[in-house]
Formats: structure tokens, sequence, C-alpha cells
């Protein structure tokens, strides 16, 4: 009997053991383990380094494209469009008609004032004939008074005739005066009817048709504008530059611009003046114009396009440097006690900022003072040492990891280098309006 059960007890002994064997083989065990216990699971990370280098710390802004030199083009004359030779969109030379318009009305009043000059210069020489003929007259009767041959009443009548004649030579010189400045009118409104190019550029936008009737402008009323003309040559981007970050803005720094259409692409340019008067938004943000010439080829010279601009207002120098989004703000409370004695935690505030170091295979929340961000790295004044394994990603777990949890990288390659990570904290801001900054 003791037999039998010793055949069967070894049998149980070999069969549990071939079982483990098999189970642990095939990786059964470990996910029965760990789901029994959680916190022996080992999450996946990605693993950095803190590295030694430069950062080029920026203030962004939204804004918009357009051209340095725009103009509208107006009439001086009032009269119809007969003819537009370029079309929205089109390339003008200058020098290049844009714009004709009906001269018909503006050549008679041209030739009636030609013909009233002629008019007038025929009555000059009429005028001037009989005046100097009393000229004449009136010095021979003073010469006769004076030896006492005539009355002075002659003498007084002849005078108040050359002073008529005197007036009316005088009168007839002035219409003439007149009737030559009509004529340098009427030869200016005639070439008015003309509109060239100012200069090479583009028709960016055009308000009127052939056959419209087009009007000055006066001091109570705008007048027709034809259209624009631009320079797409020469491009500025106007930035909004918040007034809490326009300090350290100036003239000639370089500049990266991002436009909206043109998605992956980026720019150079550089910031050539801040206006210096503050101005308020419709929701009501105060910011400060700021204009950037901008690099642009001109086949993508769009006016009005959406762009965000990077100002870069300081190169920061051999600084410890992190992926962004590996700073992340925790709560002071959620600290183990023992951090919550660091000198690098204010106790004051409700959040820190820290950095997840890997030791012995667990995350460790280390605060740290974070500095300035080019918003792919930010700079750590204090709190880690250059090269130590930092956890980078992903971003969603570096917002739940626990102090002491047990990780793993996901390359399996042990401590990773680093990269600009996936989260928020490593992404441009499409409609920046801050400082990239920590503190």
């Amino acid at each position: 009997m003791w037999k039998w059960f010793l055949g069967l007890l070894v049998i149980v002994v070999v069969g549990c053991a071939g079982s483990g064997y098999w189970l642990t083989r095939a990786g059964i065990l470990e996910e029965v383990r760990s789901k029994l216990r959680p916190d022996l699971k080992a999450t996946k990370v990605r693993v950095g380094a803190v590295e030694r280098g430069d950062l080029i710390r920026v203030v962004s802004a939204p804004g918009y494209i357009e051209p340095r030199t725009k103009v509208d083009i107006s009439a001086q004359v009032s009269a119809r469009i007969v003819a537009l030779p370029f079309r929205e969109g089109q390339r003008a030379r200058k020098g290049e008609t844009l714009v004709r318009l009906e001269s018909d009305d503006l050549q008679a009043l041209l030739d009636s004032a030609r013909a009233s000059l002629r008019s007038e210069e025929s009555r000059l020489e009429g005028v001037r004939a009989t005046y100097e003929q009393a000229d004449r007259d009136l010095r021979r009767q003073r010469e006769l008074l004076g030896s006492k041959d005539i009355a002075p009443q002659v003498y007084e009548a002849a005078e108040a005739r050359w002073l008529e004649l005197k007036s009316a030579l005088e009168q007839v010189e002035r219409s003439i005066d007149i009737a030559r400045a009509n004529i340098k009118r009427a030869e200016k409104d005639l070439a008015n009817t003309v509109i060239s190019a100012p200069f090479d550029g583009v028709i960016s936008q055009l308000n009127a048709e052939v056959g419209e009737l087009v009007v000055v402008g006066t001091l109570n009323s705008p007048g027709s504008v034809i259209m624009r003309f631009s320079d797409l040559s020469r491009m500025l981007m106007r930035a909004r530059i918040d007034e809490a970050n326009i300090m350290p803005v100036e003239g000639g720094q370089r500049c990266r611009v991002y436009i909206n259409a043109f998605p992956g692409s980026v720019y150079r340019g550089v910031v050539e003046r801040v206006r210096p008067t503050r101005q308020v938004g419709s929701d009501q943000t105060a910011y400060f114009e700021t204009e950037i010439a901008v690099e642009l080829p001109e086949d993508n010279a769009l006016s009005g396009m959406l762009a965000n601009v990077d100002v870069e207002v300081e190169t920061l120098a051999g600084v410890l440097k992190v992926p962004s989004q590996a700073v992340v703000d925790r709560a002071v409370d959620d600290l183990p006690a023992a951090l919550r004695e660091s000198p690098l935690v204010d106790s004051g505030k409700k959040y820190v900022r820290v950095v997840w170091t890997i030791e012995g295979g667990r995350a460790r929340a280390t605060p740290v003072i974070a500095g300035a961000s080019d918003l792919t790295h930010t700079v750590v004044v204090q709190g880690v040492a250059e090269g130590s394994s930092i956890i980078i990603g992903p971003y969603k777990t570096l917002l739940s990891l626990k102090h002491e949890q047990r990780v793993e990288d996901d390359r399996g390659e042990g401590n990773g280098s680093g990269g600009a990570g996936d989260g928020v904290g490593a992404s441009r801001a499409s409609s920046g309006g801050g400082t990239s900054g920590g503190g």
C-alpha cells in the first residue's frame, strides 16, 4: 500500500514540476502573476539622458503675412472705366497700363481751354494796341498842359482813358494766365485717364469692372478704389507679441516663421521694428505689433496668410537641458515625505516641477528648477546632473507615473539618448502668444 502511495506522490511532484516549467517557458505564469500583482509589472517608457548644450530662448506670437509695399489704385478724375488690361492675380511691370478711363469729355475740355487761350491772346493784341495809343496821347497831352496849350480838363480826360485801358490790359493778361492754368489742369486730367503701375507687382485685389463709373474722393466721401497693387517680392509678417513678452524683442533679432498654408516649412526672418503703440485685440489682450521681414519665395507669397513666429531673443550656451515634455508638474502632496523636504520644493505652492529619473529599474520623482525653453528642450538649472538617465515619454505615462514604480526601456536597450518627445511639450505652438521659458 505504501509503495502505491509513494509512486503516486512521485508522479504528482514530477507533473507539477513539468507544468511549472512549461508555464514559465510559455510566459503564462508571468502573465498570471502580473494580473494578480500589477505592481510587479514594469511599465514601458522611453529613456533619455540629461544633456549639456546650447539653447535659444524664443518669444512666440501669431500674425499674418502681407506685402511690404502695397497701394490702393484710385481715380484722380471721375470717369467710366473703358479698359482693365490685367486681371486679379496677374503681374504687371512698372509703367504698364493698369486702368484706362473714358477720355472724350476731358479731351473736349482741353480743346475748349486751348481755344479760350487763343481767343484771349487775340483780344490781348487789340487791347494792347489801344493802350499803347492812349499812352502816347497821354504823354502828348502832358506836354501841352505844361505849355498851357490845353485846359486841365482835356489832360484829365486823356489820363482817365489811359487808366481805363491799362486796367483792361491787365484784366486780359490775367485771363490769359487763367486760360493757361485751365489747359494745364485739363492736360493733367486727361493724363489721369491712364493709370500706370507704380512698380513691378501683382494685382492682389480687383474691385471694379469695365463700364463702371469711378468717382474722386472728397472730404466727406471716399473715392472709388479700383484695385490693390502689391509688391510680392518683399514680404512682411505683422506679429502680435503679447505685452508681457515684448521687452526682450528688438530690431535685428533672427526669427523662424511658420505659415499655416505651408505646414512643415520654416522660413527665416528678421525683426525690423516694434511699433511703439500698445494695442488691444478683440479678446481684450494687449499686444505690440512687430514687423518682421520674411525670406519668402515669390511663388509662395500670398497676402493675408496666417502665420506664427519664434523670435530668437537669447542664446544660452553650455546649459543642462532635457526634452521639454520630460519636465512635468506634480502635486506636492503626492510626493513622498522625504522629497517634500527637498530645498527645491516650495511648500507654499501646490505643485512642483519634477523630472523622472531611473534608479535600479524604478522611476523616481526628482524635483528640479526649470529655466528657459526653446519649445523642444528646457533648461534644468538645478536638480539633476549631466548624463543622468531620465524618462522622456510617452507623455501620458509621464503624467501617471508613481514614485518607485517599476519601469523598463521600451527599446530594451538600457538608457537611451533622449529626444524631443511626443507630447505637447515637444510640439510647436501653432497659435502661440508667449515666451518659452520656465520658472
